[in-house]
């Protein structure tokens, strides 16, 4: 994503107005310099969000290279995605309890190795195992990332500039993956979009060891490591249960089977989460209406998001013939107006209200999903791409500040952190059952016209149909139940 992107961990609108102060802080003397805390803690929060888009545009690639089907496609998607949210809570919290740098740098260093072994693999499962892993050191590391700079700058004007600056380039990650996996697949192979991190990760991990100085949380808390475990296993094997009725329909055991391990485990998550003193996701959040009502908007949009991204880069590349580099270029008008959607959302807001906005936001999604579900075999960039995009993710930009800042309304200062972890967590376990689903949607309508170009763009068509559905859900949910949100209270959110 860009503006918000999909791994920040407190969304600007939770952070409050800082007083400001005259001068930006100077690093004790024998300290390393500020500037290179944020040069560190940004390349690493930038690797993390680059890894989401720069794969998308080379998913056309591996599937030839490595003999991938439509739906074993998603898994180089959702394997990322899958670890990353259900680790990310746990991540945050060790780095508290072993040290920001050495979480920094370890979880650096597991994605950096895991990038080499995505690069080399051979195998379908090897990509999928290294892009597994890439998630787990992805919310070890991003986490850190933000942690580092709130306790390197104090509170005020500074601290404020320097979150400004990490999620801007976090927004900038995620609009120049798609640019950067384009040109790397096209000239050099798909590969790359994977070895890259490897030189880069190097650099990052070098800086970080010298200009990083080690800090702790002043509380010591216990890692939910079970709670961690559960809630991963039980989507991915519901995920998993999903795929599978592609191939083997929904009433066999095959599918059966693993999404009821999944609810069995999901079960299991809740029960253990009740009961232990540190869990990681405290259920007591959700008896607040705000907090309970904003994350499962959050669900069902991130379910509905995906699709723009994964199914936009098959169509372009597949049935419109693009080459990566052109796909690449037709991805950063998305990319534009999800940036300003999420600018101009804080002043809407302080007109309107945060709920009237997303509403209006996710209305204006809806439009676009439907309009792109109509895409055919003889699209044009104008009327296929260009224009349905700019309404998809505009809507996109405009719901998404609204709806993370409702949700982490109502809570103490010690939990703000927590409650903007779990919309980021709600949105990317969404997104990883929403792939599956709709994967399985568009693969079974491409089956059925026998694979060519029109049965492809009608199987993606029928994916944006059923996302336009799930995200009108959505905006049904937080009309019925999100807190009304006053212009004066969402202009001191905002």
């Amino acid at each position: 994503m860009a503006a918000d992107t999909p791994f920040s961990t407190e969304p600007a609108s939770a952070v409050p107005p800082q007083p400001s102060p005259a001068r930006a802080p100077r690093s004790p003397r024998g300290a390393p310099p500020v500037w290179a805390v944020l040069a560190a803690a940004c390349a690493g929060q930038f690797l993390v969000v680059l890894d989401v888009s720069v794969v998308n545009v080379a998913l056309p690639s591996i599937r030839t290279d490595l003999g991938l089907g439509e739906t074993g496609l998603q898994w180089v998607v959702n394997a990322y995605a899958l670890t990353f949210a259900g680790f990310l809570l746990l991540g945050g919290r060790a780095a508290d309890l072993f040290g920001r740098k050495r979480a920094f740098l370890a979880g650096l260093g597991l994605f950096t190795a895991a990038s080499l072994a995505g690069g080399l693999a051979r195998e379908p499962w090897q990509l999928v195992a290294a892009r597994a892993v890439q998630g787990v050191g992805a919310a070890v590391l991003s986490p850190a990332t933000l942690t580092i700079l709130t306790t390197t700058f104090p509170d005020g004007a500074a601290r404020t500039r320097a979150i400004g600056t990490w999620a801007a380039v976090g927004a900038g990650g995620g609009a120049a993956g798609a640019l950067v996996g384009g040109l790397l697949t096209e000239y050099l192979s798909w590969r790359w979009v994977l070895l890259v991190n490897v030189p880069v990760g190097g650099l990052v991990l070098a800086a970080g060891a010298v200009w990083l100085a080690e800090s702790r949380g002043e509380a010591v808390r216990r890692l939910d490591v079970p709670g961690a475990v559960l809630v991963t296993a039980g989507v991915a094997a519901l995920a998993y249960g999903i795929v599978g009725t592609e191939s083997h329909g929904w009433t066999s055991f095959a599918s059966l089977g693993p999404m009821a391990a999944g609810l069995a485990l999901i079960a299991v998550f809740v029960a253990v989460e009740a009961r232990t003193r540190a869990p990681l996701m405290p259920l007591g959040l959700f008896r607040l209406r705000a907090v309970s009502a904003g994350n499962a908007a959050m669900v069902l949009f991130g379910g509905g998001m995906f699709a723009m991204w994964y199914f936009m880069s098959l169509y372009m590349q597949n049935v419109l013939r693009y080459s990566p580099v052109q796909t690449g270029l037709a991805f950063l008008p998305h990319t534009l107006s999800i940036v300003l959607g999420s600018k101009l959302a804080p002043r809407i807001m302080a007109v309107v209200g945060g709920k009237a906005l997303a509403l209006a936001g996710g209305s204006v999604a809806v439009a676009g999903y439907a309009w792109q579900s109509t895409m055919g075999a003889d699209g044009t960039f104008l009327s296929t791409v260009l224009g349905p995009g700019i309404v998809m993710s505009l809507g996109a930009g405009l719901l998404m500040t609204p709806l993370a800042a409702a949700a982490t309304s109502g809570v103490g200062p010690s939990e703000a952190g927590l409650v903007a972890g779990l919309v980021n967590t709600s949105r990317q376990l969404g997104g990883a059952l929403g792939l599956a689903v709709l994967a399985t949607v568009a693969a079974d309508r491409i089956a059925a016209g026998g694979g060519g170009p029109r049965a492809m763009a009608e199987g993606y068509g029928r994916a944006f149909t059923v996302s336009a559905a799930v995200i009108a859900g959505a905006v049904v949910l937080i009309a019925l139940w999100l807190p009304r949100t006053t212009a004066a209270r969402a202009r001191r959110l905002g």
